[in-house]
Formats: structure tokens, C-alpha cells, sequence
């Protein structure tokens, strides 16, 4: 049995965090993740996903796969962003995530300040909890390295955008190469620089 310490009124033996990435890109679906870590195999190194290098999220990520009791990852759509909201969105994936879970928790905890209305479980949000919840900074690493993956895809799909470079966000780089070729079928249209760059014309068919 373990007790949180955030709410020791209350114990509980599964806890599942969850993290989201990809809400401020420009480009791409947003991606959460949710983990129950196993006590018994603990993981060094965990924190915000943002905070470690690449090289050793990747290396982390792997560990987190092998060693949690259960994880999960789960994405919504470009399409849905658009239709929903970001923040709508952003929530849909959370809740995709945790229903992913092989295990059923008994205790959500969330990055951020708020928690998805759809999830059927208890939950708390934890604003800045990547940095001081382990099951939150793993589904944070989870959420950053499948993400960062689909970003690569979208680079062997449209190489002129260099979001290999990027990742889809508004960066200088990519706010020039949106001015230059327009934007992509994986653009947000709901985001304004997206939006401005579709209304002057111009506009990247979809590969076959």
C-alpha cells in the first residue's frame, strides 16, 4: 500500500499520471500519455520531460515501457483541434490515454489546472506536477518522445518545413516557411499564424 504525499487523508495503491505535449505547436496532433509506476522498480532520473536532453528522454522512455505496471498513449487529431479547441482537444487525449491503461487506477493525477470532465475516475490536477510527481514525469517523457516521433514522420512527409528543426512550433524558422510555402494539411487552422498564412492564398496539397 502506498500512501501520495500530497493527500495523506487518503491512500491509494494505483496512481496513474497523466501529461499532455503538444499544445502550443502550430502543427501536429497533441499527445498525452498516462503511467502507473510500479514501487517495486523504481526510475532515476524522472522530471519534466522538457528539462532532460533528448538523447536521455529516449532512454528514459524505453525504462518507463519496461518497467511501469501499465502506460499508455494516446493523441487527437489536427482535425479535432481544429473542432474542438486545443484545450478540448488537449483533454480528449488525456482521457484516451488513461482509458488506454491496462490497469484501471485509482487515482488521476494530472499536469496542469484542470482536470477532463470525461474521465470516470478520481482525479487531481497538479500545476507543475512533471517536476514533482514521478508517474506524472514519466507520462510527460512518454507524451514528449511519441510526439517528437510524429513530428519526424511529418518531416519525411513535407521536408520543406524542417519540422524535424522545430517540432511544429512557432518558431522564426517555421513562421518564414509558412509565409513562403503556406500551410500543410497538419497545420492547425484554428491557430491564428496558420490561419493568416491559409487567408493569403496559399496552401500545400496533401501527399498521395
Amino acid at each position: 500500500m502506498t500512501t501520495h504525499s500530497l493527500f495523506e487523508e487518503e491512500t491509494y495503491e494505483l496512481i496513474a499520471g497523466v501529461d499532455e505535449a503538444g499544445r502550443g505547436p502550430l502543427a501536429g496532433d497533441v499527445y498525452a500519455a498516462a503511467v502507473i509506476l510500479d514501487p517495486a522498480k523504481p526510475i532515476a532520473g524522472l522530471t519534466d520531460s522538457k528539462k532532460i536532453s533528448e538523447k536521455k528522454r529516449e532512454v528514459l522512455a524505453v525504462e518507463i515501457k519496461e518497467k511501469a505496471l501499465a502506460w499508455s498513449i494516446a493523441s487527437s487529431s489536427v482535425k479535432e483541434i481544429d473542432t474542438l479547441n486545443i484545450l478540448q482537444a488537449t483533454m480528449l487525449a488525456m482521457t484516451r490515454a488513461v482509458e488506454g491503461l491496462t490497469i484501471r487506477p485509482e487515482l488521476v493525477l494530472i499536469d496542469g489546472n484542470r482536470t477532463p470532465k470525461q474521465l470516470m475516475l478520481p482525479a487531481k490536477a497538479i500545476v507543475k506536477g512533471d517536476l514533482t510527481e514521478p508517474a506524472i514525469s514519466a507520462a510527460s517523457i512518454l507524451a514528449k518522445t511519441a510526439r517528437d516521433a510524429s513530428l519526424l514522420a511529418l518531416h519525411q512527409q513535407y521536408p520543406d518545413y524542417a519540422f524535424d528543426q522545430h517540432k511544429g512550433y512557432g518558431t522564426a524558422l517555421h513562421l518564414a516557411k509558412l509565409t513562403t510555402l503556406g500551410p500543410t494539411p497538419a497545420h492547425r487552422q484554428s491557430f491564428a499564424p496558420v490561419r493568416q498564412a491559409t487567408d493569403s492564398g496559399k496552401m500545400v496539397k496533401r501527399n498521395p
